[in-house]
Order: structure tokens, then sequence, then C-alpha cells
């Protein structure tokens, strides 16, 4: 082809979904099937502050109810001896519960600041009871054990103060909810 000739002309660039705009709408205003344009979305309700501290306060008596069979997965990896097979189980069962509740617990609707921060730490403490149930069943399930490693896993022993920092928050959660009932009532 000779070097004269014109290049091709690019096509226009089209919109995408990614700049905001939905092109299947586009599309059906197009061709009539959509006459109206989108209508803003309606703005989401915000909970009272009882209502949250509930929510919240619900999460957190499961995940404190969780410790227990947790506590004793991460204690049953750190016996002397071999380990049971219930031991890893019972660490899989633990696991995910705390996943579960975790994920309760980051979906939960909170606006205010205090509570966002409980909910925060909350997530915090779940995530390592998650990383000590994962790390005790690493050291107990080990293809090859040397000193060091039986050494670690012999101190295993429970959660340990973070699940004693879960039940302090559930706690003081539980007394604002108690105060705020007894102010309501009076």
């Amino acid at each position: 082809m000779p070097s004269t000739s014109r290049p091709v002309p690019a096509p226009a660039p089209t919109r995408s979904g990614r700049d905001g705009e939905r092109p299947g709408l586009r599309l059906l205003e197009r061709l009539g099937l959509r006459s109206r344009p989108l209508s803003a979305p309606p703005a989401p309700v915000r909970a009272p502050r009882a209502a949250q501290v509930r929510a919240l306060l619900s999460v957190l008596e499961e995940a404190v109810a969780a410790q227990r069979p947790t506590d004793a997965a991460v204690a049953a990896c750190g016996e002397p001896g071999p380990v049971p097979d219930r031991a890893a189980r019972a660490c899989g069962d633990a696991a995910s519960a705390l996943l579960r509740l975790r994920a309760r617990l980051i979906e939960l609707p909170l606006t205010d600041v205090d509570l966002v921060r409980a909910q925060a730490y909350a997530g915090r403490l779940l995530s390592y009871g998650q990383w000590m149930v994962r790390q005790s069943a690493d050291l107990a399930y080990r293809v090859h054990t040397d000193a060091r490693t039986e050494a670690a896993r012999l101190q295993l022993n429970g959660l340990g103060r973070p699940a004693d920092e879960l039940r302090r928050l559930r706690d003081a959660l539980k007394d604002e909810e108690e105060d705020e009932g007894a102010e309501d009532g009076s």
C-alpha cells in the first residue's frame, strides 16, 4: 500500500460504566424504552442510637459466647502429647464462627462515632481470635516438628487478654444500654 494514503480514523471514544453512568440505561433511553431519567438513590435511613447499640450488642454477645469453644480449641492445640483430630475440627469450627461474626459486625450500619470506634475495635479483636486459631492449628499440625515449634505449641493456653478485652467492651456497651434505658424510663 502506498504511503500517501490517509490513516483510517479512529472511532470516537464511547462512554463506559466507569464514567459513572450506566451504559445499558443510555441504550434503553435511545431506543425509547426508558423515557424518564434515573432518580437519585434514596438517602439511607439513620437508625436511632438505641437501635444501633442493640445491634452492636447483639453481635458482641454472640462473639463472647463463641469465645469459650474458640478458647478451648486453641488450648487443645497446646496440650502435651499428640494433638487429637477433634482439635483440628474445633479450630475449623471456631475459625468459621469468628469469620461469620466479623462479617456481621462489619455489615452493621453504625453512624455514631463512638459506636463506629467500638465496632472497629471489636473487629480487630475478632481478627486476633481468627489469627490465634490459625497459628495454633499451624503449630499443632506441623509436618516437620522441631524443638522450637514444639515449645511454642506447648505454650498455647487460650485466647488470652484480647478475649478479656472483648468481654469488657461488651459489658461497657451493655452498661451504656441499661443507662439509656433507665433515662428513657424516668
